[in-house]
């Protein structure tokens, strides 16, 4: 493979090998590009085959196409959709922490972090963009979707709470962007959970889930035939180790990826739910949900997504008061790219998460007696 790696629409050359998907030219631009560093999606693939900006053997051709063994592939990446995000100042943004730099926030629940298919409005990003210093920027070839999410280097999903730290400067953002890569951020989760948790490490592949595609999962291809893998760390399996495999259940997706999740009990409430400690060493989406629900057999109280209605109309009417998964991060820390000394933060369970913790300790003394 040749490529020319700069931005701009300057073309990338790729030589299909035996190996490569090549079912259907959109299928295979996707791989190519993950495999060289530049992650696209499959519509966006789409639209460049729609205007002619990829050609098989020199010439155009359809995103369905068949593509042989040792085609040349010649690809005009297009830059991305300039952002339609509009400043929002009546966007609360609770501050714990901000310099010239960085500022570190604490998210409330149901707050979006950035604007998406439904939500085009009242989201972090359009907070931010309210703020002085944030605006948007041009496309950035380190940082793609840059334009799109000022300052946002990692992100909670709306019904989770918690600190989130939001980069006020292009070598800030790229710094911590690296620390999240090299996995040296610290981040811990508390979490109120459904049953009887324990102890345990999880180590896993994570991808989408073959047949829903609002969900994630930890049971990939590559896990199967492994009754130990993801198991405490007595029984640790090594599967995920690699990033290299892909899944190909379902439509072509992102890559599975190596999660990994540590599980510390805090407090236990009778048989009806656990508040547990969760440690990332990676960050996938929904990491923290799924290896609690797939590996754990104990979903988030109140998990929309990942979850079931509790067995007890107790704790049941406990979830459904909440509303939302019970999942708070609670700790951040790092090396601060521009002082270069550590920086922690600690924020408290949110108001609805104390509720539900007071109610199912006071369910659980009754139990008891």
């Amino acid at each position: 493979m040749t490529n020319a790696m700069a931005a701009g629409g300057e073309a990338l050359h790729f030589r299909v090998d035996d190996g490569d998907p090549r079912d259907r030219l959109d299928k295979l631009v996707v791989h190519l590009l993950e495999r060289a560093g530049r992650a696209t999606s499959r519509a966006a693939v789409q639209r460049w085959i729609a205007a002619g900006r990829i050609l098989v053997d020199g010439e155009p051709a359809r995103a369905s196409v068949a593509v042989r063994t040792g085609a040349l592939v010649d690809i005009r990446p297009e830059g991305p959709a300039p952002s339609a995000a509009t400043a929002d100042p009546g966007v609360v943004i609770p501050v714990v922490y901000e310099d010239e730099h960085l500022l570190v926030i604490d998210k409330p629940a149901g707050l979006v972090v950035h604007p998406a298919r439904g939500h085009e409005s009242g989201t972090l990003v359009n907070g931010l963009l309210a703020l002085p210093g944030f605006a948007l920027a041009p496309a950035d070839p380190r940082d793609p979707m840059g334009h799109v999410r000022p300052g946002i280097v990692h992100r909670l999903d709306r019904g989770t709470s918690g600190l989130l730290v939001v980069a006020k400067d292009e070598p800030t953002r790229e710094a911590l962007k690296a620390r999240f890569a090299r996995h040296e951020i610290e981040r811990e989760y508390a979490a109120i959970v459904a049953g009887e948790a324990r102890d345990a490490t999880y180590d896993t592949l994570h991808g989408r889930h073959p047949t829903d595609r609002l969900r994630y999962t930890s049971w990939m291809r590559s896990d199967a035939g492994r009754s130990d893998a993801g198991r405490s760390d007595a029984g640790r399996s090594d599967a995920g180790r690699s990033d290299a495999g892909r899944s190909d259940a379902g439509a072509r997706a992102t890559a599975p990826r190596r999660a990994v999740t540590h599980v510390r009990v805090l407090e236990r409430l009778g048989d009806a739910a656990t508040v547990v400690a969760c440690s990332l060493e990676t960050g996938r989406t929904h990491q923290i949900r799924v290896h609690l629900a797939e590996r754990g057999r104990t979903p988030i109280l109140g998990d929309p997504l990942y979850g079931k209605p509790p067995k007890k109309p107790a704790v049941r009417a406990i979830a459904e008061e909440l509303g939302r998964q019970a999942l708070h991060a609670r700790v951040l820390g790092f090396i601060h790219p521009a002082t270069r000394e550590p920086v922690r933060w600690e924020s408290a369970l949110p108001a609805d998460m104390r509720k539900a913790l007071d109610q199912l300790r006071r369910l659980a003394t009754r139990s008891s007696i």
